[in-house]
């Protein structure tokens, strides 16, 4: 009797203990976290009541009946007497552009009226004053116009000197800040995280769990405490260890994969309903990267890396390549007659004819690019050897010297891109142009849009069946079709799918050996940057290839490629590796995307 009552005293000791070293926070780390978390939400309260506060004064949600959004108004009061001009305007997003004609204002009268037009407000604009004969500048403004705004242009002589002339801005009603839903928005997620991590801290506290086991239930608590039943027999380890066996074999699949997916989904849907107006969520209108178009080429990316992995698990099976060939090129089939005809953009002009069907678009794209990587991996697949051979440069790069085949297929393709784009002669247009056409390049090539992308496109699909709507026509005011989802930029597509691909590699290659591959997603993101870096010489126009959503250009691929790498490294280390974050919400339309 006295030996059990040592065994369970020494039992009740061991597992106090076990509780205090399992708990995470110490005393001064518990302390230090209360007060930060104090200190947080203060802050986050301060700030949105201020915010509140100062943007109730400047009515922050009203807009005048006749403006939309991203407008304003512009009152022209010309005090010139006895001389006339003419205002011109450019917006800063329009590269090389030709000024527009606004308004030509007639000779000032005593009591005359200012007069009244709407301005963009995405961008910066350029407002420039000419004499009628278009010979002299009288004065040029650099202006940001902001939402919801009214102001006005004072045009008059110099007190000193009339022969000069002044131009002023004056804000006649303050515009509006429409940042303001965005800011409430973080401002509300910040503090509920907040909330969120401060209850699982405050969970882990010995002294917490204690109380809520008592509170619970002190009786049946302190009976299995002290009874036979509170320490595992053999059974209950058997049961245990099946148990993690199960859960380690459900928990292979990467919930880092799945997070990245889902992030490039949510966003995706995001702007194609508008991403609330905010000219980020639109697409550039040429050079460039907005946010909206950063995750198609994510989608694509992430695609390549599932390919991988799901190809190399069937093969692994002893599925035939005959077989998995046969149903790629059917989910491709699919994937292109549903965007063909069920989520075709030209449905928008009416009913569906074939005479105006757009043949290529966003699934088009997928499909086909689905098809050539699971293809090339089809194709040149090989068995991953038990043993590899312990040169330090071969173990390195073996991932890449195992599938060199694919590498030179890779290659040929973008050098066929590069051929193509820079060395096809189109009729009207410079050798390797990548402009916009319209009014760009000082309209000099107005119907030269895409260059030999838009060329081929026009060549072989026809004009009536490809975009007609590009973003470029906002802007640069381009009357020529063009499709951003066209052939030529499907070899680029292919491209980043096969740099996703290589992110599959790496995971199987270095499984469970997390090191390696965050060493190598942060290798090849900065062999992206680098590419990019030179490609575009830093520049958003001036460089060799600039970025370019609209021709999917290298630099584009590369750019994109570079921030896809990182964020996937960051997602692994946060989800797979510590597993600070689950991966939600992102994490659940990335797992059951149909």
């Amino acid at each position: 009797m006295q030996n059990t009552q040592q065994q369970q005293s020494a039992t009740k000791v061991e597992s106090r203990e076990d509780m205090k070293g399992s708990v995470w926070p110490s005393p001064l780390s518990a302390h230090c976290f209360t007060i930060i978390i104090t200190f947080s939400l203060t802050l986050l309260c301060a700030i949105t009541s201020s915010s509140i506060n100062s943007l109730s004064t400047r009515s922050v949600l009203k807009r005048p009946a006749h403006l939309k959004m991203d407008q304003a108004v512009l009152l022209i009061k010309n005090a010139l007497h006895f001389k006339r001009f003419v205002v011109y305007w450019r917006s800063d997003q329009c590269y090389q552009c030709l000024y527009q004609n606004l308004v030509e204002m007639d000779a000032a009268e005593e009591n005359g009226q200012p007069v009244a037009f709407i301005v963009d407000t995405q961008h910066p604009l350029s407002l420039q004053l000419n004499d009628t004969s278009g010979t002299k500048e009288l004065c040029l403004i650099h202006y940001h116009f902001r939402e919801f705004g009214n102001y006005s242009l004072w045009v008059k002589s110099n007190i000193s000197n009339n022969e000069d002339v002044m131009c002023e801005i004056i804000i006649n009603q303050n515009p509006a800040y429409t940042y303001f839903p965005i800011l409430i928005a973080v401002l509300t997620y910040l503090g509920f995280f907040i909330l969120v991590y401060a209850g699982m801290f405050l969970f882990r506290l010995n002294v917490v769990q204690n109380w809520l086991i008592n509170k619970m239930n002190p009786v049946e608590t302190d009976r299995l405490i002290n009874s036979d039943l509170g320490s595992p027999n053999r059974l209950d380890l058997s049961c245990q260890e099946n148990f993690s066996e199960n859960l380690n074999s459900a928990s292979q699949r990467l919930r880092s994969l799945d997070t990245f997916r889902g992030l490039a989904l949510t966003i995706m849907v995001f702007v194609n309903y508008g991403g609330g107006g905010y000219w980020f969520f639109r697409h550039q209108s040429w050079n460039g990267l907005t946010l909206a178009d950063l995750v198609f080429p994510w989608f694509v990316f992430i695609m390549g890396t599932s390919i991988y992995l799901s190809l190399n698990a069937m093969l692994r099976k002893g599925i035939s390549r005959w077989k998995l060939s046969g149903k790629v090129l059917w989910r491709s089939i699919q994937l292109f007659l549903i965007g063909l005809f069920v989520i075709n953009p030209n449905y928008c002009r009416g009913p569906l004819s074939w005479s105006e069907i757009r043949i290529l678009g966003v699934l088009q794209r997928l499909s086909l690019t689905y098809l050539v990587v699971s293809a090339l991996e089809i194709i040149f697949a090989k068995p991953i050897p038990d043993t590899l051979p312990q040169n330090q440069t071969f173990f390195v790069l073996r991932d890449v010297f195992l599938y060199w085949p694919q590498w030179i297929v890779i290659l040929s393709l973008e050098m066929a891109w590069l051929c193509l784009t820079l060395l096809l002669k189109v009729p009207g247009c410079p050798l390797g142009y990548l402009g916009p056409g319209g009014i760009g390049d000082f309209g000099k090539f107005p119907n030269c849009t895409g260059g030999a992308a838009g060329f081929i496109d026009r060549l072989i699909l026809g004009g009536d069946h490809i975009y007609q709507h590009p973003s470029s026509n906002v802007i640069y005011k381009t009357t020529m079709p063009y499709d951003p989802e066209g052939l030529l930029g499907t070899i680029n597509s292919v491209v980043i799918a096969f740099f996703g691909l290589q992110a599959g590699k790496i995971l199987v290659f270095h499984k469970a050996q997390h090191k390696h591959v965050l060493c190598k997603f942060f290798m090849w993101s900065i062999i992206m940057g680098a590419v990019s870096a030179i490609l575009t010489r830093c520049s958003t126009n001036e460089g060799f290839i600039p970025v370019n959503k609209n021709l999917w250009s290298i630099s584009y691929i590369t750019t994109l490629s570079c921030f896809a790498f990182l964020l996937l490294m960051l997602m692994y280390f946060l989800v797979d590796v510590k597993k600070i974050w689950s991966g939600a919400p992102f994490y659940y339309p990335g797992k059951y995307l149909i």
